[in-house]
């Protein structure tokens, strides 16, 4: 399991914290000298000044406090987790907590809702604390090795329930014609575009640019705060997601991909994002060689409604 985001970094004070979510507990300090419940960690009570701070394992349990909707990402390796649910948790102790909800939707949120804490194991270096409604059917533990397997049956759920597909002979031209849509097809499998993914490509296509390679350079100096994949890798990777198409075009003799009428870089792709893809019939015309259909492909990172890469691929039936 790769991991593309920010992860916390603990300090001798702020270490038992970490540990705690590691253990699948919720821990925080209180001061013995007058009781008060304290977070963040630090190293002296900030009611009556005592050093005398000591860690307790708490429920975790609390209410919404507040919370927003983030449709545009707070950093860019946030881009595949459109809309973030951030949120501020009041504990049953008094305290607030910054944090992300999981688990719920949008119209299910509701300030003073009750709230449990779920422990995010994927970074597995860390393990970060989220929340989720009381009710929710959420599992209290996210693995590293559920989400890799959500994914893969993500992927086979697109492949199983794909439609029959209509076959069409490429003579048929009123029926080739009949595909011109304005409608997308529904998505693809995805794929995950790692670091390493990246690195590969700029080996073998000699296109190391920092931004694409140097993840600490492009963090530092870099316009999008993280290394981005090529713009061609990502329209090479088209061929990685199968489109659930509702059709076959049969009756030809060579099929060439004659190029592309258009082809747009329109937004990033950071590391470690996962990208999908659907596709439309936007032109279908009788040439001297054949048959030509234009299929516009539009490449998404999850959860963004921008492409990153529009093409209109042309392809060729002779």
């Amino acid at each position: 399991m790769t991991w593309n985001k920010p992860l916390p970094q603990p300090t001798p004070i702020s270490a038992p914290f970490w540990d705690g979510l590691k253990a699948h507990t919720v821990r925080i300090q209180q001061c013995e000298s007058c009781a008060h419940w304290i977070f963040f960690p630090r190293a002296h009570c900030p009611s009556c000044a005592s050093a005398r701070l000591a860690w307790r394992g708490v429920s975790g349990e609390g209410t919404l406090y507040t919370y927003t909707v983030a449709r545009v990402p707070t950093l860019p390796e946030f881009t595949d987790e459109m809309p973030q649910l951030l949120a501020v948790v009041a504990l049953d102790e008094g305290l607030h907590v910054n944090t992300t909800l999981v688990g719920v939707k949008e119209g299910e949120i509701a300030i003073g809702m009750r709230v449990r804490p779920v422990f995010d194991e994927r970074p597995v270096e860390a393990t970060l604390l989220r929340y989720t409604s009381q009710g929710s059917d959420q599992p209290r533990v996210i693995e590293a090795r559920r989400e890799e397997s959500a994914a893969q049956d993500r992927n086979e759920a697109v492949l199983e329930n794909a439609p029959p597909k209509r076959k069409i002979d490429c003579k048929d031209i009123d029926a080739l014609k009949s595909l011109v849509s304005d409608t997308f097809s529904d998505w693809s499998t995805q794929f995950e575009v790692t670091q390493q993914v990246i690195d590969e490509f700029a080996k073998l296509s000699g296109d190391d640019y920092w931004i694409h390679t140097d993840p600490k350079r492009a963090r530092e100096e870099g316009p999008f705060g993280t290394t981005i994949a090529h713009g061609a890798l990502v329209q090479v990777l088209i061929s990685r997601l199968k489109l659930p198409m509702t059709f076959e075009v049969t009756g030809f003799t060579n099929m060439v991909n004659y190029g592309s009428n258009r082809l747009r870089f329109a937004t990033p792709v950071p590391s470690g994002c996962r990208i999908h893809a659907r596709c439309r019939v936007a032109a279908v015309e009788q040439v001297k060689s054949g048959v030509q259909m234009t299929m516009e492909i539009n490449v998404h990172v999850v959860g963004q409604d921008r492409p990153s890469v529009i093409n209109d691929l042309v392809i060729l039936y002779m």
